[in-house]
């Protein structure tokens, strides 16, 4: 099952997907797609309930409508860094012994086509696809990374937008160059576990104005999701509706020769297989 909040900024809809153009409003069965909502998620009586709503008529088209992040607003976004091996070699740092876990500041997250705003004074504004992992019932020392995927309620595709010399040149702290506004672009929806075989093989792109700046699968993570999912659980606690990115393939701006950045007017466009594209235009912040 695919999820999605569909409207304005501050007025989105909960929904299902039906199509890649139409979708069901499930507005009378949550207010929201937020924690309390995947805590007791039942994906086949949704199912049944979607299904007749189609059959009755109810699809709705998207019809250029804005489409919000798939998640409501989560408690904690946590992020996993240089968890693909080509990645950190690009980076000039050791590949990681444990994942190396920094976090976003929640109201980061937009929609998946909202603009992305450079800070002021920033220079260095890099792009980063990515697998995200929402999480979808509580996760406290969690037995093992097998016990871990039956607390996850779907995956996203994010953008992990980073402001490089925030997070590298301005004393160490990375959640400096991570948290800045519309940093985290999310969606366009949350694909349910059912919806996969299997996450770990999952081609990966990103273009900027047309040219394709990242390739990868989720094939080459280092730690995988059930891991990752296990071992954030053994230090805090994981609440449904949390989000966790998962890190990102070789080819972001810091690791060109010479290095590239972000300028105002460019455009992005990410996608992971099964969990669609995004598209962000660059604006400057006021």
């Amino acid at each position: 099952m695919k999820f999605a909040r569909i409207g304005a900024v501050g007025f989105e809809r909960p929904a299902v997907m039906t199509a890649a153009d139409a979708y069901v409003d499930i507005g009378e069965l949550t207010t929201d797609v937020d924690g309390n909502f995947l805590r007791g998620l039942d994906v086949s009586a949704l199912a049944a309930v979607v299904s007749e709503k189609v059959a009755s008529g109810l699809e709705v088209p998207l019809d250029g409508q804005r489409v919000g992040s798939p998640i409501a607003r989560p408690h904690q976004i946590l992020c996993i860094g240089l968890n693909y091996a080509d990645h950190a070699q690009e980076s000039g740092m050791p590949i990681p012994q444990e994942p190396i876990v920094f976090n976003k500041a929640p109201n980061t997250l937009i929609g998946p086509n909202d603009d992305v705003v450079i800070p002021r004074g920033a220079m260095k504004t890099d792009w980063e696809v990515e697998l995200g992992i929402v999480i979808g019932s509580p996760c406290r020392y969690l037995a093992s990374p097998e016990e871990a995927r039956t607390h996850i309620g779907g995956f996203v595709l994010v953008n992990d937008v980073s402001e490089r010399e925030f997070q590298l040149e301005r004393g160490g702290q990375w959640v400096k160059g991570k948290s800045c506004e519309t940093f985290n672009p999310c969606g366009p929806f949350l694909a349910t576990p059912d919806e996969f075989d299997d996450v770990l093989g999952l081609s990966m792109w990103l273009d900027v104005n047309g040219e394709r700046r990242q390739t990868g699968s989720t094939s080459t993570m280092i730690f995988d999701v059930p891991f990752l999912v296990w071992y954030l659980s053994q230090f805090m606690v994981l609440e449904p509706g949390d989000l966790i990115n998962t890190g990102t393939p070789p080819g972001v701006g810091m690791g060109m020769a010479p290095p590239q950045f972000l300028n105002v007017g460019d455009v992005m466009e990410l996608g992971i297989d099964g969990l669609g594209s995004q598209q962000q235009r660059v604006i400057r912040a006021s």
